[in-house]
């Protein structure tokens, strides 16, 4: 397998890191991975190794995270256009999707604006739609310890926070996300270092925008534009409620495949079993729907 990477300018003289592992030009269309946040950087380096040897992979740094610096307003669609214009560069007519929690929902966007790019998409661990953060607030407060609850809120409420700090804010934020608590937190506080800094202006931002304009009511569209290849891939032990991705995956119409004893970053805590899973939806190709198998074994 080869690497590559570099910084692409966009239509507006932004400038994005991304990185592309595997053969170019092996024949299949390429496989995009969308991290989530948002407002971190890309973090899914072991996800495209579980499928580089079977098609290119490409991921980036969303404009204002790790390598893609830049200042300004983010909107949705702004970032919509990063995706068409990476495609462009990478000379990829259509791509596999495959977004994670946020990511997924930049997917499902993207595939809104633009349809006929999109090969097949595989949502991990979201897009959440309706209500419900209410759940998910609740199960993370269960996780967490009176002191920890306490002590969160009070570092968020923060206007200014030092590094350790911040450190310490995304450690407690992030240790719930984990079906094992005590390797939970230990994950978690890896990740406080390694995915940053945040970009906070652009979480709350898009979060915003996001709220004035969910997804939710544009999901019948979307189940017309899907690709034949659409799964969704959640969790059991994740502190968001899978509830909300089995209705998501009844709206469009979709498999619900449920990873045991994973939480919210499954290929963590379950690497074989959502290696095999990824394996599978890119072999499958242009001509049959990945989710068959999924919706046989394990689906909700």
């Amino acid at each position: 397998m080869t690497e590559a990477g570099g910084l692409a300018s966009m239509d507006d003289g932004a400038r994005i890191r991304w990185r592309r592992l595997g053969r170019r030009g092996s024949g299949e269309p390429p496989v995009v991975l969308l991290h989530g946040g948002p407002g971190l950087p890309d973090y899914l380096e072991d996800v495209a190794a579980a499928v580089a040897d079977l098609a290119p992979v490409h991921r980036y740094d969303q404009r204002g995270t790790g390598g893609s610096e830049w200042r300004g307003c983010h909107t949705l669609a702004r970032h919509v256009r990063d995706l068409a214009g990476l495609l462009d560069l990478w000379e990829a007519p259509r791509a596999m999707l495959v977004g994670h929690s946020y990511g997924s929902d930049l997917a499902c966007r993207f595939c809104l604006a633009h349809p006929e790019r999109v090969a097949g998409m595989l949502l991990m661990c979201g897009p959440f739609v309706g209500d419900w953060r209410a759940g998910y607030r609740r199960e993370r407060a269960r996780r967490m310890s009176a002191a920890e609850r306490d002590r969160l809120r009070a570092l968020e409420e923060r206007t200014h926070r030092t590094a350790d700090e911040e450190a310490e804010l995304l450690t407690l934020a992030w240790s719930t996300d984990h079906a094992e608590p005590v390797r939970g937190r230990s994950r978690a506080a890896r990740a406080a270092v390694r995915r940053r800094p945040v970009n906070w202006d652009m979480n709350r931002e898009l979060g915003a925008e996001g709220r004035t304009d969910p997804l939710a009511p544009h999901l019948d569209t979307l189940r017309v534009r899907l690709p034949e290849r659409t799964e969704i891939i959640g969790a059991d032990r994740a502190p968001r409620p899978l509830t909300a991705l089995a209705s998501l995956a009844h709206r469009l119409g979709v498999p619900l495949t449920c990873v045991e004893d994973a939480g919210h970053e499954p290929w963590l805590e379950q690497p074989e079993t959502v290696r095999g899973h990824l394996r599978r939806f890119v072999r499958a190709g242009g001509t049959t729907w990945a989710g068959d198998e999924g919706a046989r074994d394990g689906a909700v």
